[in-house]
């Protein structure tokens, strides 16, 4: 579409003399033109109540709001996500604003950043982009290739795509399941879409959050009830809102909060209902967090009634236990119910990656926050903590790592107990008798941990993508490629690996291959996911491509190996039990193979291998035994 023909970039017929105005003048005509703003909203009313319909059930249901812009449009998006944790004590993670160009271009603008639609797919990518969630991408041009790239890859992967923009008939609506179009006609300044259209923009985007919020329950009337007394001001205003929704006094107010874990929601159902902290707590749980129909639910029951069936099903907190296992691709988090002995899984969540070395602090703290929360909202549990945690997080090996998220941990108070580990030992948690033998892992990155009877351990490996992680998927499809061109160059052995290559990126010549590759070479993990390809070429006799598998199996069998020496395990002494873990172990047969009979050909006869599908598995037990101690 050209410039020239959107609305918001014609010529304003009100303001053509503007420079020759005086400043009362030009206040009067800003004025004049800004009153056009909310009629032009108001004609879109319908459209951003069905919006706010759909993001809150998606929220409800475990996902994110994410907003998408460049500009003043992600600004403005930045904006309103980073408002809503203060106001509607909101997860960090559950309304998310990008804006192209990252961070920096909050205050200043990042040149081409709004014309690379792969921008907006690798940072969708970042933040583990599910079909549960709902992007809202803003463009006032409705035409911005950042925000309509995000879009177009938000509908393959299934999320609820919504479109905000000013002008009519615009691209977005090619790519939006939804439309949100205030037209509000030509700037004063040409072209300024910082002012009409910004308003407009920031009087939807209030809408939309606040609408969507309000209907998970965070307020009741417009008190701001979901709140919890984490510094001075909000415990002030908890006190308060107890006090007028209950009619107690200072003092009992105060005490009354501090009973109920600070929750203001919770102190209000147990005062005004006369209940426990815990059954008040299962009533909001079943009422979907919504105060006034926790109430009348627990008014029901006081008057001979019965609470819904959902709250029939709930589970005291104290009979469960959560595990998490975060690692450089995805975070996975499974609550369970202590039965005894046995554990019964009740939830499940995932989100992006917890490694802090990879994805930073900030990110991986939140994505582990989100797993919990879905986990929890698919078990339907209530808010207090469970009785104990395991965290298993890629990246946190050293003591001040470990302790960073203990304390992060504690503050968000999901657990009466936590135990943070790195993420090997949930492997020999679920893959090892008793948890004594090696864990071997080998996905993205690569890392041997063991473990002996008297509790003494060991690692080797896992030093990174720059200075190890051998025997990787990353190193596998680096050294792919490599083969590949070298092929092609006439400087190595004719492989087939350069054809698949190319099938498997939907290329057709050698020299695309660059582009390709560079494009994305920050996403580590897409980039070993092409070790599937060697894989698949070794399976069918590719001499080139079996020597790669070979070595690689050669370098996982020497971590496992130094892991032996260093805690002095003797292969007569009893059998070798190995866990093995990760993506590229578990899909690779060969792969394993190869590791088991290098070490059986070490002098370890007994080796004996354990697949480890699902790493959080052994979270949840380390938890389990947690909660047991």
């Amino acid at each position: 579409m050209d410039l020239a023909q959107l609305t918001t970039e014609a010529r304003n017929p009100a303001s053509e003399q503007v420079d020759r105005l005086s400043a009362l003048e030009f206040v009067q005509l800003m004025n004049a033109e800004d009153a056009r703003v909310s009629p032009a909203v108001s004609q879109v009313a319908v459209a951003i109540a069905e919006a706010i319909d759909a993001i809150a059930e998606r929220l409800r249901g475990g996902g994110r709001l994410i907003y998408l812009g460049a500009g003043t449009s992600g600004r403005l998006g930045v904006l309103d996500a980073s408002e809503c944790p203060p106001t509607f004590n909101s997860r960090p993670w559950q309304v998310i604003g990008l804006i192209a160009g990252g961070l920096t271009a909050l205050t200043r603008a990042v040149e081409g950043a709004e014309d690379r639609p792969q921008a907006a797919f690798e940072d969708l990518q970042r933040i583990d982009l599910r079909r549960d969630d709902a992007v809202v991408g803003i463009a006032t041009s409705g035409r911005t290739p950042y925000v309509i790239g995000g879009l177009r890859y938000a509908g393959q992967v299934g999320a609820l795509t919504i479109g905000l923009t000013c002008n009519a008939d615009s691209e977005m609506a090619a790519v939006s399941q939804r439309m949100i179009v205030p037209v509000v006609g030509p700037e004063v300044i040409s072209g300024s879409t910082r002012l009409k259209a910004g308003t407009a923009t920031k009087l939807v985007l209030n809408m939309l959050s606040t609408g969507a919020m309000v209907k998970l329950g965070k307020t009741y009337g417009n008190l701001m009830v979901d709140l919890q007394t984490t510094n001075q001001k909000l415990t002030h205003r908890a006190q308060r809102i107890v006090r007028e929704l209950t009619g107690v006094g200072a003092d009992e107010a105060a005490t009354l909060l501090q009973r109920c874990g600070g929750d203001t929601k919770t102190a209000i159902v147990a005062q005004r209902r006369g209940v426990s902290p815990q059954e008040a707590q299962r009533a909001l749980a079943a009422a979907g967090g919504h105060l006034r129909e926790a109430l009348e639910n627990v008014e029901s029951r006081a008057e001979g009634g019965n609470l819904s069936s959902h709250d029939e099903c709930q589970i005291p907190s104290a009979e469960l236990v959560l595990g998490v296992d975060g690692g450089g691709t995805k975070t996975v988090a499974w609550l369970a119910r202590t039965c005894g002995d046995e554990l019964q899984i009740v939830g499940r969540g995932e989100a992006g990656s917890s490694n802090p070395q990879a994805a930073g602090w900030p990110t991986a703290l939140d994505n582990v926050q989100c797993a919990i929360g879905r986990a929890l909202v698919a078990a339907g549990a209530g808010r207090t903590p469970v009785r104990a945690a395991c965290l298993a997080l890629a990246g946190t090996g050293r003591d001040a790592d470990r302790r960073r998220v203990e304390a992060w941990a504690e503050r968000n108070g999901f657990s009466e107990r936590v135990l943070v580990v790195h993420d090997a030992q949930p492997v020999l948690a679920a893959g090892v008798p008793d948890g004594f033998g090696v864990a071997l892992i080998a996905g993205t990155g690569s890392l041997a941990f063991g473990r002996d009877a008297a509790g003494r351990t060991a690692r080797a490996g896992g030093w990174g993508y720059l200075i190890g992680d051998e025997g990787s998927g990353y190193t596998i499809a680096k050294q792919a490629l490599q083969a590949a061109v070298r092929a092609w160059d006439g400087r190595g052995p004719r492989t087939t690996l350069g054809d698949r290559l190319l099938r498997e990126l939907e290329l057709t010549q050698p020299d695309e291959l660059v582009h390709a590759v560079y494009g994305r070479q920050q996403d580590r993990h897409w980039l070993a996911g092409l070790a599937r390809v060697a894989v698949e070429a070794a399976g069918e006799g590719d001499f080139v491509a079996v020597q790669i598998i070979d070595e690689a199996a050669a370098e996982l069998a020497s971590m496992c190996l130094a892991v032996t020496r260093q805690l002095g395990l003797q292969p007569e002494s009893s059998p070798l039990y190995v866990a093995m873990a990760g993506g590229l172990l578990i899909h690779a047969a060969r792969l394993r193979e190869r590791v088991v009979q290098i070490l059986r050909e070490c002098d370890f006869p007994q080796v004996t291998p354990r697949l480890v599908p699902e790493p959080v598995a052994g979270a949840v037990r380390l938890a389990g035994e947690l909660a047991k101690s």
